[in-house]
């Protein structure tokens, strides 16, 4: 299969700037001049994926060998999925809309195991074969990483190579291994597995037999004696691999629209149920000399407006406090916000406190996990209620208004007067109040428990579905009060989740059975159809109790045993017990080495920073003084091409962005959230080409016109330029009711002159339209149509008025004069000629 043209597709899908591949900062190459085709593939939307940095990690570093393409994929959005199937196309990368099965490598990120449908789903439909035993030398190799890959067994069958860990080292080292595999003699895939296979975190499956004994356990049996267990890759020092100065700047509203930096990797805060706080060890902070840098360079290359500093502990890097302040030092005076995510209870300290203070207020996320003080103890949560209600507390007085708290329900030993512990604690904040005597809001998230591979809770039992439903009622209706609101996962997708967590490699026909029946971005509460993954294990036969509630005895095997995550699996079943002594694990960091088995001391340690020990970086913006003189420019741009695909508020991020990049200094409002003084005319709908468009920015009195046409285009993508630049008027008039001029034409298709003639006939033609309120309201289309005429019978040309709170589209002229059916009108090219 060949992709055909592109824009037969993206005029009938709802967010088309998901498929261009034109962001900034997207690396484009020539195919035919490289020897690899890496193709990065996420399985869910593209604005999840793009807000996952360890795809941008890869595709940085993969792209700076000369002889290497990496280009993303995303999983196509339900209505995009349709075109595909429906036009016969394939499934294509962003950057050279190349179909995936034209690529050498795909390289799956998974991250959650809600997403394993969509695996299949987007190899269906780059036509691949899901099986990697089906797979021949015509097909790409298919691989995966990321931290599902810590229990690769229910996925092991779908892949030719797995990566367990850290990837910053390892996917060159692949890479490189593939060319010169490629330069050899003969192309022989098992040839290459091996050198794969010789790698640190490179799981072959294929290379291991699953046996199961009478009692259904699953053991692996390596067919290559010496390729006995595969040990996590490890990056020991973060300062030392690669990080992407230029991320990708993603189109729409990515979930996180801001500048991520990883701060640190790690937590041996020792917490019982959390896989992340295992895999993940040990501690590795970037140094802040390197976080400074890396701000100031990608700032400047990104012209983003906030940065947000990563971890699973924030609150826990060694100097977060002086971190911060130099970050608000340099960043702030450039109208640049510095967030954090959640703060663990009992790390705010008064330093803290004061910085945070200046931080841009969302909502406060705090994870008791659990009610009571008992239960805490078995999971390891190190904080007390007087932590927790004191962070509340310190919250509130610093401005927060509104609290998240969550909690997970199912956790082992947990009892009624656990459940009753949780909602008096939320009772309990409920009565705390701001500044002002104000209450604030607590919304409370409550989730299931699901036991997880390599952690000290792998042993447990899931919760049955039926009590989870009965557990998350019974809070329910306790916590119908006002201030609070109450929200849960469906028991059905923990549930479902808990099944894969800690599946074996039988589970891979029930993930073909259930993508059969339809199922596909299960995490997705309107997308997920528990009936079909129902219909799929009663057709396969799998027992999911025998994943899922039943509890394992510590001395069974795992299905995931030949997976050496580095933490020693006597250390885990010492935790286990420890949780069910209710004994408290103290963190490493902190206190002595707890001996889990992960550290070497020598070259893989604990490593953090107290204090700064060089020269900061620092970044410099284009700035402007809030009493410097400034005056207003027009500015005007064409919106051409592809670019069509922009909405409005898309494009005005584009544009506020490129205005950082290109560091031309703007004004901005005053107040705690300060916005650039910008003002666009009438948004252009989706679809529609313009020749000139308008929008009104605020200056320094310094900047010239042409600085400004220049500097902008130079840092737009493909179909929006500048082309003019002029001084405002100091006191624009009332906006007079103007009229835009519009050329059509539609591919393949001529227009009819007679029914053109009967509308220029007609006196009166009355549409009834829905306004953005969605009221109906009817128009006189003879009123609003100034004039309309057919220059040859493939082009119209139509010159339409437009008034405050009446305005009609060219599609609505199109209609109703030529009676064009709703996909004839979305193909139709709409370009505006002009206004008047």
């Amino acid at each position: 299969m060949t992709l055909h043209n592109l824009d037969d597709i993206l005029p009938f899908v709802e967010k088309p700037s998901r498929y261009l591949g034109s962001e900034i900062n997207a690396i484009k190459k020539d195919l035919s001049r490289v020897k690899l085709r890496f193709a990065l593939a996420f399985p869910d939307l593209y604005e999840i994926g793009t807000s996952h940095f360890g795809m941008q990690i890869l595709y940085h570093i993969l792209n700076t060998h000369a002889d290497i393409a990496a280009e993303r994929v995303f999983a196509p959005a339900v209505d995009m999925e349709a075109q595909l199937r429906k036009t016969g196309q394939p499934l294509f990368s962003l950057e050279s809309h190349e179909p995936v099965n034209h690529f050498d490598i795909v390289g799956f990120s998974l991250l959650y195991e809600l997403n394993y449908t969509n695996v299949l789903g987007m190899l269906d439909l780059a036509g691949i074969p899901f099986l990697a035993a089906d797979r021949d030398a015509a097909h790409p190799l298919v691989i995966a990483g990321g931290p599902c890959t810590c229990n690769p067994e229910p996925v092991a069958d779908f892949f030719d190579a797995i990566v367990v860990g850290d990837g910053e080292n390892i996917i060159m080292q692949m890479a490189e291994a593939w060319l010169d595999w490629k330069e050899g003699p003969a192309a022989d895939r098992q040839a290459l597995l091996k050198k794969w296979s010789r790698l640190e975190g490179v799981y072959i499956p294929s290379f291991f037999e699953p046996r199961f004994d009478s009692n259904g356990f699953q053991t692996v049996a390596p067919r290559i004696p010496e390729y006995s267990q595969v040990q996590r890759a490890l990056v020991g020092d973060l300062d030392q691999v690669p990080f992407p100065e230029k991320p990708v700047i993603a189109y729409g509203r990515p979930v996180h629209d801001r500048l991520r930096l990883e701060v640190s990797r790690g937590c041996t805060r020792g917490c019982r149920f959390c896989q992340a706080g295992m895999i993940y060890r040990p501690v590795r902070e970037r140094s802040p000399e390197q976080l400074m840098s890396l701000a100031a360079r990608s700032i400047a290359a990104t012209g983003y407006e906030d940065i947000s500093l990563l971890s699973l502990s924030t609150g826990d890097y060694g100097c977060i406090a002086p971190l911060m302040e130099q970050l608000m030092v340099n960043f702030e005076p450039e109208h640049v916000a510095i967030s954090l995510p959640s703060l663990r209870a009992g790390t705010l300290t008064p330093e803290l406190m004061q910085l945070i203070k200046k931080v841009r207020k969302t909502g406060f996320t705090i994870a008791p996990e659990a009610g009571s003080q008992r239960l805490r103890d078995v999971i390891n949560k190190n904080i007390t209620e007087d932590e927790i209600i004191h962070t509340v507390q310190d919250a509130f007085d610093l401005g927060w208004q509104v609290i998240k708290l969550y909690f997970m329900i199912g956790l082992p030993t947990e009892t009624d007067e656990d459940l009753q512990d949780l909602v008096a604690l939320v009772k309990k904040l409920r009565q705390l109040k701001g500044p002002g005597g104000r209450r604030g809001k607590i919304n409370v998230s409550a989730a299931t428990f699901i036991p997880k591979a390599n952690t000290p809770f792998q042993w447990a039992g899931q919760l049955p579905l039926a009590e989870s439903r009965s557990r998350i009622s019974w809070l329910h209706d306790r916590l119908r009060l006002p201030g609070i609101q109450f929200k849960w996962q469906d028991p059905q997708v923990s549930w479902l989740e808990g099944l894969w967590a800690r599946g074996d490699r039988r589970l891979s026909r029930l993930l073909i059975a259930a993508y059969q029946k339809g199922c596909k971005f299960d995490g997705w509460s309107d997308q997920f159809d528990f009936a079909a993954w129902e219909a799929a294990l009663a057709e396969t036969g799998i027992d999911p109790d025998f994943f899922t509630v039943r509890q394992r005895d510590v001395n069974e095997p795992l299905p995931w045993d030949h997976i050496d995550n580095r933490v020693d699996k006597s250390f885990l079943s010492r935790e286990w017990e420890n949780a069910l002594d209710s004994t408290f694990t103290a963190d490493c960091r902190l206190e002595d080495c707890n001996q889990c088995g992960v550290c070497d001391f020598e070259k893989i340690d604990v490593q953090t920073y107290q204090t700064f020990k060089k020269e900061l970086a620092r970044y410099s913006g284009p700035g402007l003084d809030p009493g410097a003189p400034f005056k207003k420019l027009s500015i005007y741009y064409a919106k051409l091409g592809r670019a069509k695909y922009f909405g409005h508020l898309e494009t005005v991020n584009i544009f506020l962005r490129a205005l950082k990049r290109a560091q031309i200094p703007v004004k901005y409002s005053h107040g705690f959230h300060p916005k650039p003084k910008i003002s666009f005319d009438d948004p252009l709908p989706i679809g529609i080409e313009s020749h000139q468009e308008r929008f009104t920015l605020a200056v320094a009195d310094v900047v010239k016109p042409d600085a400004v046409v220049d500097g902008l285009n130079a840092h737009l993508p493909e179909g929006l330029r500048i082309h003019d630049c002029k001084l405002a008027p100091l006191k624009p008039g009332v906006r007079a009711a103007q009229s835009s001029v519009y050329r059509i034409s539609i591919p393949g298709k001529q227009f009819d002159p007679h029914k053109l003639a009967s509308f220029h006939n007609r006196s009166e033609v009355t549409v009834t339209l829905t306004n953005r309120k969605g009221k109906l309201k009817k128009i006189d289309l003879k009123d609003m149509v100034i004039d309309i005429e057919l220059p040859d019978l493939k082009h119209l040309q139509m010159t339409l008025k437009s008034e405050p709170g009446k305005t009609i589209r060219p599609g609505e002229v199109l209609r109703e004069v030529f009676g064009l059916a709703e996909e004839e009108i979305k193909m139709a090219r709409v370009v505006k000629i002009a206004e008047r």
